[in-house]
Formats: C-alpha cells, sequence, structure tokens
C-alpha cells in the first residue's frame, strides 16, 4: 500500500508542478510525499471507488484540515484539493476519464462550499502583508514567491471553467448548481463586492509593486473567465442587444453579426512592391502570357475557386501569380492560397470538379444614420430652395423627384442604434431633471459591476501588463516583471533546460496577451450595451493611456511570424503529461514544435486587439487622425497577409476609416485593398469614404471634441452615481408625517442643554399672535 501511495502521490506533485511549469526532479518531490499527513490522504481506497456520501465525507475532512493555522499543512490540504479539481488522473487511464471526474469533483466541491473556503484563504494571501515586503525587498522573485496563491488560484479557475462550461450530460442538480455559482460570482457577496472586483484590486496592487509576487497570469484568466462567466460572451451579447431594441421599441438587427462573419471566407492578401517587380520580371521572360499584376479579383470574398482543392498541376501553373511572399522576402507556407480554418476536424476535399454554392451580393445591409439623412436634405435644400429646415427630415416640399426617392432609400436603411437612444435620453434627462424619471438599467449585468465602483475597471494596470508581454518590448529595468510565475528558483544550466524555459517564458506572454485582450474587449461591449457614456468614460482612459500606439506598436512586427509561432509542447499539456508515458524531451524535438500550423492563441489575440481599436476608433475623428499620425496603413496593410476572415474584416474597417485622410495617391496606389473594402465592409450609404470628399475630413477641432464628450460622461456620472449632489435640484419633502417621523442625529451635548435652550428659545419668547393673523391675511 505503501508503493501505492507513493506513485499516486508522486503523479499528483508533479502534475501541480507542470501545471506551474516547475522542473521539479521526482527524486525531489518522492521525500516531500512521505511528509503527507495520512488523514489527509486516503489509503484504503480509490476515489472512484467510492460512493457519493463517501466522496462527501473526505471533503469535509478537507474542509476541516483547510482551517488550521499551520501554513504548510494548509498548502498541503489545498493540494489535494487541486488534486481532486484536475480529475484524480493517478487513477484514470485516458483523457476523457480525467475530464469525466474532473467535471464529477468540481461540482462536488462547489456543492460543498470550497469556492467560499478557497476564497477567504485567497483574501488571506493577498492580505499578507509579510509576502509582500519580502517580495519587494527580493531581488529575483520565482515561483517559490507564490506558490500559495498560485494553487488557489489554480482551484478556484478549474471549478470556474469547468462549471462555466455547458454539456448534453449535465445532471439537473449540475444546472441548478451552474445558474447559482452565475448569481453567487455576480453579486457583491465578498465584503461588500463582486468577485471580479477582487481580482481586479489584485491586478492594481501588482502594477503599483505593492505585490510583485502575484501570479498575474492565473489572476488574468480567473478575471477573464469569471466576466465572460457572470456578464456572457458574445452570443449573449447578441441576444441581450435584440432584447434592449425591444424595449425600446426600434426595429429588429438587419442580420446577425457573428453569423455574417462566420460564413465569410478569407481572401488572397494584397501584393508587395517586390512582388509585383518580381512578377513583371518573370513575366519579360516571356513565361506563358503572363500578366504583371495580380489580378483584381483575388480579393473577392466569394471566390469560386476552391480553397480547399489540392491540385499540384494548378499550383505549379499559378505560382507565379498567387503565391505571396512574406514580409522579410521568406516564402511563407502561410501566404500560400490557403485559408486559416478552425482546428480540426478538418473540412473534407471537393472533387475537382465541384463548386462551393455560396451567397450572391455584399455580405451585410447598408446602413444610414440620422444624422446622414439630415446632411443630405440640407445639401439638397440649399442647392434647390436656397434655405434649410433644420433637423426636419419630413418636409420634402420643393425638392425634384429623384431627390425623393434618395430621401426615400435612405429611409429604409435607417439605423437607430441603443446608443444614440440613451444619448438622446441623457440630454433630456439634464434639461429635465426633475420631470423625468431615470432609466432603469439594472437589467443589464455590467450595471452590477459599475455601480459598485464607476471607476473600478483599471486600464492603466491592464496596459502596463500589455505592454510588458507584448513580443516587441524591449526589457527595462523600471517594467513590471510578469514572469514572476514563471521563472524557477534556480536559472537553467543545460541547453535543453534553456530551451525550455524560453518556451515556458513566450507562451507565458502570450497568453498574458490572450487574456487582457479578451478582457478589455469583452468590457467595452458590455459596457457599451448598458450605457454608451459608461463606454465612453473607460474608452477615454484607453486613448489617454496611449492603447492606440501600444496596439499599433503590438502589429508593427512580422505578423506572420507571431501567427504560426510554436511556444507549446503538446507532450507536456495536462492531462496527457500524467496519463501517458512521459517521453524524453530533447532539443530537436522542443525545436519541432507542435503540428499545427498556426497558433490559434496568437491569432484570437489580434483579432481582439483589432476590435479593441476598432471600438475606441469607430466615428471620433481625433482618433482617426490619430492612426493617420501614428502611420498605421502600413502596419494595418501588413496584416491582411494573414489569410483569415474576421481578422482582415477589422483590418479592413480601420483602413476604411482613415482613407479620406490619407489622399488620393494612396488611394490610387492600394486598389486592390479599396475593392477589398467595398466587398467585405459595410456600406454607409452617404458615405464618402473613398473619394474624401466628405465633410467630416476638414479641419475639425479634435481638442474640443474629447472636451465636450468628457463634459457629457462627467454630466452621466455626477447625476447617475454621484451620491453627494447639490441641493439644487433636490426634492423638498414637505409632508409633515414623514418630516416629523425622520431620524435625527444629534450632537452628544445636547441632551444636557435641551431644557435651557428650551426656556431661552421657546418659553421666554413672546408671540405675537395678531401679527402672525394679519401676515396671514
Amino acid at each position: 500500500m505503501g508503493e501505492k501511495k507513493n506513485k499516486c502521490t508522486t503523479f499528483w506533485i508533479q502534475a501541480v508542478a507542470q501545471q506551474n511549469k516547475m522542473s521539479t526532479e521526482r527524486g525531489e518531490l518522492t521525500s516531500y510525499l512521505n511528509s503527507i499527513d495520512h488523514d489527509v490522504l486516503q489509503e484504503s481506497q480509490e476515489w472512484i471507488e467510492l460512493g457519493q456520501e463517501q466522496q462527501r465525507a473526505y471533503v469535509m475532512r478537507l474542509l476541516d484540515a483547510l482551517e488550521v493555522t499551520d501554513r504548510d499543512k494548509r498548502l498541503k490540504v489545498a493540494r489535494a484539493i487541486l488534486y481532486l479539481a484536475q480529475g484524480v488522473f493517478d487513477e484514470c487511464d485516458t483523457d476523457t476519464d480525467v475530464i469525466h471526474w474532473s467535471r464529477h469533483n468540481v461540482f462536488l466541491l462547489y456543492d460543498m462550499g470550497v469556492f467560499t473556503a478557497l476564497l477567504e484563504l485567497l483574501s488571506m494571501e493577498m492580505d499578507n502583508n509579510q509576502a509582500c515586503s519580502s517580495a519587494v525587498r527580493k531581488p529575483a522573485i520565482s515561483l517559490a514567491d507564490s506558490t500559495e496563491l498560485r494553487v488557489l488560484l489554480s482551484i478556484m479557475y478549474l471549478m470556474v471553467e469547468t462549471i462555466r462550461l455547458q454539456t448534453e450530460d449535465d445532471r439537473p442538480e449540475w444546472r441548478t448548481a451552474r445558474e447559482a455559482f452565475k448569481t453567487e460570482l455576480g453579486s457583491p457577496l465578498y465584503n461588500g463586492e463582486p468577485f471580479s472586483l477582487l481580482l481586479f484590486t489584485m491586478v492594481t496592487k501588482f502594477c503599483s509593486m505593492n505585490a510583485p509576487h502575484f501570479p498575474m497570469k492565473k489572476v488574468l484568466l480567473l478575471l477573464w473567465k469569471t466576466i465572460l462567466f457572470t456578464m456572457g460572451g458574445f452570443e449573449e451579447l447578441q441576444e441581450m442587444k435584440v432584447r434592449g431594441r425591444e424595449r425600446l421599441s426600434l426595429p429588429p438587427l438587419p442580420e446577425d453579426s457573428i453569423k455574417v462573419i462566420r460564413s465569410m471566407r478569407a481572401a488572397s492578401p494584397p501584393a508587395s512592391a517586390m512582388e509585383l517587380i518580381e512578377q513583371q520580371q518573370q513575366a519579360k521572360r516571356g513565361r506563358r502570357s503572363r500578366r504583371p499584376l495580380v489580378k483584381q479579383d483575388s480579393l473577392d470574398t466569394y471566390n469560386e475557386r476552391d480553397p480547399f482543392k489540392n491540385d499540384d498541376a494548378r499550383d505549379e501553373e499559378e505560382d507565379g501569380e498567387d503565391a505571396d511572399s512574406g514580409i522579410e522576402g521568406e516564402v511563407d507556407p502561410l501566404d500560400r492560397d490557403v485559408i486559416i480554418q478552425p482546428p480540426p476536424p478538418p473540412p473534407p476535399l471537393r472533387p475537382p470538379t465541384e463548386r462551393a454554392s455560396l451567397p450572391k451580393g455584399l455580405p451585410w445591409a447598408p446602413k444610414v444614420r440620422e444624422k446622414d439623412i439630415e446632411h443630405f436634405l440640407e445639401t439638397s435644400r440649399n442647392k434647390f430652395i436656397g434655405f434649410t429646415l433644420g433637423n426636419d427630415t419630413e418636409t420634402l416640399v420643393g425638392l425634384p423627384r429623384p431627390i425623393h426617392e434618395s430621401v426615400k432609400t435612405l429611409k429604409q436603411h435607417k439605423y437607430v442604434s441603443i446608443a444614440e437612444m440613451q444619448i438622446k435620453r441623457e440630454e433630456e434627462l439634464q434639461q429635465l431633471l426633475l420631470s423625468i424619471c431615470c432609466l432603469d438599467l439594472s437589467c443589464f449585468r455590467a450595471e452590477r459591476l459599475k455601480a459598485k465602483n464607476p471607476r473600478c475597471i483599471d486600464q492603466i494596470a491592464l496596459l502596463k501588463l500589455l505592454l510588458a508581454a507584448a513580443p516587441t518590448s524591449k526589457a527595462k529595468t523600471d517594467s513590471i516583471n510578469i514572469l514572476a510565475d514563471v521563472l524557477p528558483e534556480e536559472m537553467p544550466i543545460t541547453v535543453l533546460q534553456s530551451m525550455k524555459l524560453g518556451i515556458d517564458v513566450n507562451r507565458h506572454k502570450e497568453i498574458i496577451v490572450k487574456a487582457i485582450s479578451a478582457l478589455l474587449l469583452l468590457l467595452l461591449k458590455h459596457l457599451k450595451l448598458n450605457h454608451i457614456y459608461q463606454f465612453e468614460i473607460v474608452s477615454q482612459h484607453l486613448v489617454f493611456a496611449n492603447c492606440i500606439p501600444l496596439i499599433l506598436k503590438f502589429f508593427n512586427q512580422n505578423i506572420m511570424s507571431y501567427i504560426s509561432a510554436k511556444n507549446s509542447i503538446c507532450v507536456l499539456d495536462f492531462p496527457h503529461c500524467v496519463v501517458h508515458e512521459m517521453p524524453e524531451l530533447t532539443a530537436e524535438s522542443l525545436e519541432a514544435g507542435d503540428s499545427n500550423q498556426f497558433c490559434w492563441r496568437n491569432l484570437f489575440s489580434c483579432i481582439n486587439l483589432l476590435r479593441i481599436l476598432n471600438k475606441l476608433t469607430k466615428w471620433k475623428h481625433s482618433r482617426t487622425m490619430m492612426l493617420v499620425v501614428f502611420k498605421s496603413a502600413p502596419i494595418l496593410k501588413r496584416a491582411l497577409k494573414v489569410k483569415q476572415a474576421m481578422m482582415q474584416l477589422y483590418v479592413l474597417k480601420l483602413l476604411k476609416i482613415q482613407t479620406k485622410y490619407l489622399g488620393r495617391q494612396w488611394r490610387k496606389s492600394n486598389m486592390k485593398t479599396m475593392s477589398a473594402i467595398y466587398q467585405k465592409v459595410r456600406h454607409r450609404l452617404n458615405d464618402d469614404w473613398a473619394y474624401g470628399n466628405d465633410i467630416d475630413a476638414r479641419p475639425w477641432d479634435f481638442q474640443a471634441e474629447e472636451c465636450a464628450l468628457r463634459e457629457s460622461i462627467e454630466k452621466f456620472n455626477s447625476r447617475r452615481y454621484d451620491k453627494n449632489q447639490n441641493g439644487e435640484f433636490a426634492p423638498v419633502d414637505n409632508c409633515l408625517q414623514s418630516v416629523l417621523g425622520q431620524r435625527v442625529e444629534l450632537p452628544e451635548d445636547f441632551h444636557y442643554s435641551y431644557e435651557m435652550w428650551l426656556e431661552r428659545e421657546v418659553f421666554s419668547q413672546p408671540i405675537q399672535w395678531e401679527g402672525l393673523l394679519q401676515q396671514a391675511q
């Protein structure tokens, strides 16, 4: 039995060490095993053989053991709980069994109240001033400084992510537990704050250098998954948007944007100048009537050419036209005519003669704003009549028939957003503060987070972490150290250990970028749906913190190399590393990396950052000019090399909003990009983006624009969240019963001088009753 115990616990400690990327040898772990209490590990039976009541009794014993004062014993018990949450992998034979028991154990742990106990331990570790001061004084922080925090955060992350995901075979009690856990995480039950605000506090303390030992990768991942669980993802956002439009009596959305983007296909990127020169040289050599320029229809959204057809003869025949070289001149497999698609299962190969049946026409329905219709009628009235009617969009007297038809077409595609309704409502509230009741926003989930603290989201801290994790950033002595939870106590001494640590560091940074980008995008979308001014205040803070140049700096690299980076070791992934026999790692196997052609983590991060940049600059001329000033056009154009439909769409959106500022020569030299914008991006009728004649392209007072926006934001925050409003517009209670029934706080010395005050101010003062009667008449 002792041999079984040693084997089981060895695997357990190995998994915990592997999850945290610790390079500890088995011999060192075995010595730790023998010191574990017999009360913590069960020796009579295996976990999977125990009944439900026995398992609950065992978890209850672990909960009791968590309350001991000995720090080492608490850590051993926490690791035992982590072993249960990871699926008791030593008793399983396949990866599927590990996932099954992990799910079973996580719901059991939540039902027994383990999450609440872990939260108390996490609060204790956060307030551990001794650990914080010790970490501040250390010249180099390693994994050993955050062992307890990493174990607690790992259990919490497994619980949140496992309970969040729904499966078809979920039991009814699991569905009930999921809703209860979702409500619990979103409610201010933890010291009067939601759980997400507690994690935001950890991020702020880390970035202010008050707690440099906090494991930021785990904190950010847990924070992202908590927000995703409590507020909802993109599908839930779409449903909330539909319900919000119904409440405001707005027409339904013209299409489901998620479905439209999923149905779009990637296009061949525009050729660079070097490629055009090479193609012209090949054409001069007389190769079968080759055209010197890349064909114009290669950026067609619905190209009839089958991207999955692997025809060697065709590849040889069209290699000169459609093969694009990388940014630095090398031939990259990503630049071939292959479209980035989701991971396995791969799509089936079609016969050479079959063509894809794809819809015809543009993917998006055009939209028109009320402002566009007003501007069109103002221009038409000035031209044909000589005067204007202000914001009147109904009167068409004196205008020719074609103008009538144009206005009718514009109104057919008129789109009123929820944000426009909220802005209009806010203007009414500011003018008639006493007559109109406030709009109830309690139905939105983001309001629960925002109402607790209007400035709860520390954008500066998140951007600091994003800057430190960016691949283009250089190490500085004064920058924050985000590698505290990846560096071992002893630095590697062999080449193999150095390579493994290098892969771990790169993977660590990629995960941080992924978590921050997804978290920021999710918060921006939820805040915008909740109220436009909540979104604007966060957006303005991000812009003032140089978020726009930071994202552009992120993309100012060999984006193809970043997308195809292989910073992962498949054999070390959990649960594969503990279920199967561990092969011997060599330098050659580490260099080979995994078999995936693309790094989906990095592609996900790039799309999120592009979407954040779109949200910050949409309808903001001052921020669009920032894109122009920072010379973002060539950077974004290089990002079109990545042949993924969603990423290309958001790159083209960013290029579209600044084409009017780039000049005629740029548009003339980038006609393929202009064509792609026309085919992929939604059309705004009367939007003169392709010619630059729009009135918005004229000189603009950008500083005044941001100041006016800031003034509207401050009025909204003051009206909605300021508890100490001035009494100018406060309602007066003139009801005698309610006024007399109020409890008034009196000073302590009032009781001693009360009788004297009555005698001096009331009884001794004569009352002129005749004067009162005369005043009443």
